[in-house]
């Protein structure tokens, strides 16, 4: 039980490392961008600031979007492949089934690619 939660909570610190270096990242481009435009006009440098703080936060749900489906469907994999291989061992009829719910599992990973493609494809 004890391991469990050391696992759980080492992933937990380790999405939150990734999750403050995108947002620094995300930010340190955003400052670079604005001292750039500061030297050209006005309204070019408020609407490139926009531009900049716009596809910082698309970049960060892309990120997100992506990072916790694939964790959710890790854990979701990791409860339900032991589990199915299990029930196949005793009775093979539930093959059928049991890949079925760890395609379930798997699947949350895959839509969160498909989101963050979408998000992604709207920046540009």
């Amino acid at each position: 039980m004890k391991t469990n939660l050391r696992k759980l909570i080492a992933t937990v610190l380790v999405v939150f490392a990734v999750a403050c270096f995108g947002t620094m990242t995300a930010f340190a481009t955003d400052d670079t961008a604005a001292t750039t435009a500061a030297t050209t006009q006005t309204t070019e440098t408020e609407s490139t600031n926009d531009h900049n703080t716009s596809l910082s936060v698309g970049l960060i749900a892309a990120a997100l979007a992506t990072g916790l489906a694939g964790i959710g469907g890790g854990i979701a994999v990791a409860a339900g492949a032991p589990a199915a291989i299990a029930a196949n061992s005793e009775n093979p009829k539930t093959f059928g089934k049991s890949l079925i719910f760890v395609a379930l599992g798997e699947s949350i990973a895959l839509y969160g690619l498909v989101i963050s493609i979408m998000i992604l494809s709207r920046l540009t």
